[in-house]
């Protein structure tokens, strides 16, 4: 509350996602209304990961060489006519799931450079003891916000799926006035075309080197392939099989997703100072837990229970490998760190939605859940396993003997 950045850049943030969290839903449900396809739907979420595999890297880059705020406050002001023409389309009666695929595609560009952008801020305006803090707080705002989306979504879809897009232009209009009282300072840097890829082969030679960012980076790729398409697509496709009010209970759990996020973003700086690998490992073993739970049981109140599971290991995870990336990349890095994960990231979720995406033609979706969630409970188990075995030998190694 001192801190006058730290405050304005964790409100405006922490705003700026619940309007993505209601269009995140959104897009979903307008394009299975328009089209009432299971792959047309794939189609929506697939696209939202198409722009992170061609410009993802090169957002870091800009990350790194531009003056973050202005960039911030541009790219959040060409966010909202954009989301605006969806809502004025529809009432004109002329929208298409085209035009969602197009403007889809365009708002998830603009985040290619907005996301790392933002994530690159946070370690310059905090100390290294209070980042662990900072950054619960941060994805307690940004993440466990979307508590509001349910409530906010049952009342707009008595309107209309089609007034959450008027939200979040609205929600990009109060982080654009957040980060005006931004203030920042940035070292200036030679830029040119060339020296955008030679900027992203001098990272990737560096990761060469980072055993550490390495594990961190495949570790990330194999567990989000297996949950991206049944936390976007599953879950609402066995919604639709069990009930006619499968957008209003989707939007119920991700509140109960959320508010579980919370509740573990507020708890874990209390309990956990420095993170490691082991704790990244953890969390998504429990992460893979809850997907394996609704997933073997199946039934809508043991949804809610698996979705509380995921809640605890989800953030777990993530609050670890930010701060992971925070501490094992230097600053004029970060930037291409956080895009190069959100590369690998939406390369992961475009593979997971493509492959799920035809499996689900041929297995029920509830065979493509416990599959997804024991392959992520298996392979957490098996590197936890692992990395305990190498601490012990190490301990062993290295072991000091009290009586002499």
């Amino acid at each position: 509350m001192r801190n006058k950045n730290i405050l304005y850049f964790l409100l405006g943030g922490g705003i700026s996602r619940l309007g993505d969290a209601l269009t995140g839903m959104a897009f979903l449900f307008l394009a299975y209304d328009l089209t009432g396809s299971t792959v047309h739907t794939t189609g929506m979420a697939i696209v939202e990961t198409v722009p992170y595999l061609l410009f993802g890297l090169i957002g870091g880059v800009m990350a790194d060489w531009l003056s973050r705020k202005p960039l911030l406050i541009v790219l959040d002001i060409i966010r909202i006519p954009l989301v605006l023409s969806i809502f004025v389309l529809d009432h004109l009666h002329l929208l298409t799931y085209s035009h969602l695929l197009i403007v889809s595609f365009f708002i998830q560009t603009l985040g290619c450079f907005f996301n790392p952008t933002h994530r690159a801020v946070l370690p310059i305006i905090t100390d290294t003891e209070e980042r662990a803090a900072a950054n619960s707080f941060n994805d307690t705002l940004g993440r466990g916000v979307t508590i509001l989306s349910p409530i906010i979504s049952l009342w707009l879809l008595s309107y209309g799926a089609i007034y959450f897009f008027v939200v979040d232009a609205l929600t990009y209009a109060i982080s654009v006035f957040c980060l005006f009282q931004f203030t920042e300072q940035i070292a200036p840097v030679k830029k040119s075309v060339k020296g955008v890829f030679l900027a992203i082969r001098d990272f990737f030679a560096w990761t060469r080197q980072q055993k550490a960012i390495q594990t961190l980076f495949v570790f990330t790729f194999i567990v989000v392939f297996f949950n991206t398409w049944v936390w976007e697509v599953g879950i609402l496709l066995a919604l639709n099989e069990m009930t006619t009010n499968s957008e209003e209970l989707y939007s119920i759990l991700q509140g109960v997703f959320g508010g579980t996020v919370i509740v573990t973003n507020l708890i874990l700086p209390y309990f956990i100072k420095k993170m490691n690998l082991k704790i990244y490992v953890f969390g998504s073993l429990v992460w893979g837990l809850g997907v394996s739970y609704y997933g073997i049981l199946y039934q809508m109140e043991h949804f809610f229970i698996g979705i509380i599971l995921v809640g605890i290991g989800l953030p777990i995870a993530s609050l670890t490998r930010v701060y992971l990336l925070q501490a094992l990349v230097p600053e004029h890095k970060l930037g291409r760190a956080f895009s190069s994960n959100a590369f690998l990231l939406y390369l992961s979720n475009t593979l997971s939605l493509l492959m799920f995406g035809v499996l689900v033609l041929i297995f029920p979706v509830q065979w493509l859940m416990i599959g997804s969630g024991l392959s992520i409970f298996m392979f957490s188990l098996l590197c936890l396993a692992i990395f305990t075995i190498r601490q012990t030998k190490f301990t062993r190694r290295f072991s000091i003997n009290p009586f002499k």
